[in-house]
């Protein structure tokens, strides 16, 4: 449990980071609407084409993340070459991040049309695409394609210092926060409470987002709740400021089981300093975030949104934008997406493996 005294480490920069994410997506959001002389809005011109990226809740990673995706990929008419210090997205492109509720939400919002790209867990993904686990009986969403993985979402699970919950089984009878309905955190959180012989009503479940679960927690109106997504999550960093918490660890025995069960559940470590005033390191589990499209998406226009996604500009953002931007990985990008590749993106990387071989192949002799 967090009790020391130590004043908090990092959380200003930490606050200006997310604002500055927050305000990315705005910009990128604003682009989305012309107006004409009377102020009205108007059809973007027909040089420019428009994609819908769905997120996350605010409080979340997913939301800032994205919106820093979308910076990184937008290139509209009049942006300066990528060369000269302007964008290196795809020209003619305008992508602005969209908040929802999470994963299984974004996977609809892809089926329906909704929404052009995704954030969501590779669990999520993988079920929907193959109609099995939470999806099992359902219509599978056979067009879902991954554009890339891009970095180890942790577990969080957060009790309130005074809850007296020290490991999963002691949510028994606790009032808790499963994550809101459509979530992937509402996904793992089922799987972690069965896994320690625990249901759902075994507990006092409540359904609700990251933000007003961290006031109610704050509140006394909650003991616990769980949250998926990269650390650091600002919404725990700002709760851990104010408030003695604690992240309580899900390892063990239930923990081994889940990871071989579950071929895109991890073991994972949210380090000690990760957020305020926490002292040590928690054992947890992970889950790959991935970004999605259908099989809709041009080949085209999935090689170039692909490739401007990590490109060496993009990277930069990311990292100087969200401290969650750091974990985004271009080694693993094509690796346990839980659904296939989009053809274009496929490109992309075969393209990048064969450039890698050739740098690294010896050179022959005379």
């Amino acid at each position: 449990m967090y009790r020391d005294s130590r004043p908090p480490r990092h959380a200003p920069r930490r606050r200006n980071l997310a604002r500055r994410a927050v305000l990315a997506v705005l910009a990128v959001a604003a682009a989305l609407v012309v107006l004409g002389p009377a102020g009205r809005a108007q059809q973007p011109p027909e040089d420019v084409t428009v994609l819908r990226i769905a997120t996350g809740p605010t409080g979340g990673t997913y939301f800032p993340i994205g919106g820093l995706i979308a910076n990184a990929i937008s290139n509209p008419p009049g942006s300066r070459p990528c060369d000269r210090g302007g964008s290196c997205g795809v020209p003619g492109l305008i992508a602005a991040a969209v908040s929802t509720s999470g994963s299984v939400v974004n996977v609809q919002s892809l089926k329906a049309g909704t929404a052009d790209m995704a954030l969501v867990q590779a669990d999520v993904g993988f079920w929907a695409w193959s109609a099995e686990g939470i999806y099992n009986g359902g219509e599978a969403v056979a067009n879902l394609r991954a554009l890339a993985r891009l970095y180890p979402e942790s577990i969080h699970l957060v009790a309130s210092a005074e809850s007296g919950i020290e490991s999963v089984a002691d949510l028994k009878g606790k009032r808790v926060s499963v994550g809101e309905k459509g979530s992937g955190t509402l996904v793992e959180a089922r799987l972690i409470l069965n896994a320690h012989g625990l249901k759902l009503n075994d507990v006092k479940p409540a359904y609700i987002r990251p933000g007003p679960s961290a006031d109610r927690l704050a509140n006394d109106e909650l003991d616990a709740f769980f949250f998926v997504g990269g650390a650091p999550i600002q919404t725990i960093a700002d709760l851990a400021e104010r408030d003695e918490i604690s992240l309580v660890p899900i390892d063990g025995q239930a923990a081994d089981k889940l990871a071989d069960v579950f071929p895109y559940l991890t073991h994972n470590v949210i380090p000690a300093d990760t957020y305020p005033n926490q002292t040590r390191s928690v054992a947890t589990l992970a889950v790959g975030a991935v970004l999605l499209t259908t099989a809709e998406m041009t080949d085209e226009m999935a090689y170039a949104i692909t490739k401007s996604l990590w490109h060496p500009t993009s990277m930069e953002l990311y990292r100087a934008g969200h401290p969650g931007g750091r974990k985004l990985d271009p080694s693993r990008a094509d690796d346990d997406t839980g659904v296939p590749l989009h053809p274009g993106a496929k490109r992309f990387y075969d393209e990048r493996a064969k450039i890698a071989a050739e740098e690294t192949a010896p050179v022959a002799g005379p």
